[in-house]
């Protein structure tokens, strides 16, 4: 089950209100590949906490003259870290109960 922090469920008009990050500039981290919401079948976006956390921390980068690709690079290094500790953990807790589970890498 989902985290609450994870659900979209937030209009792009509340994320605006939330970070002062205008809907023009939340639509061009999106184009930018840097935050990435769900559409509902008439193309409304939704975001979630997660991703109001991340406006801000990419908002704050960017105040202190960070470029959106340097943004997306680190991010990118940032999941890569994360998935490499995820299957050490996973292939360690698999060699204790000696089962053949292989890792969940995304």
């Amino acid at each position: 089950m989902a985290s609450y922090r994870d659900k979209k469920v937030i209009t792009i008009g509340i994320v605006h209100e939330l970070t002062g990050l205008s809907e023009r500039r939340i639509r061009y981290y999106e184009e930018r590949g840097l935050i990435f919401p769900e559409r509902t079948t008439r193309g409304t976006r939704k975001y979630s906490f997660s991703d109001i956390e991340l406006l801000i921390k990419i908002a704050n980068k960017r105040e202190e003259g960070v470029q959106t690709n340097e943004i997306k690079k680190d991010m990118q290094n940032e999941r890569k870290k994360k998935n490499m500790h995820d299957g050490i953990i996973q292939g360690q807790l698999n060699a204790h109960f000696k089962t053949n589970s292989r890792p969940n890498i995304k």
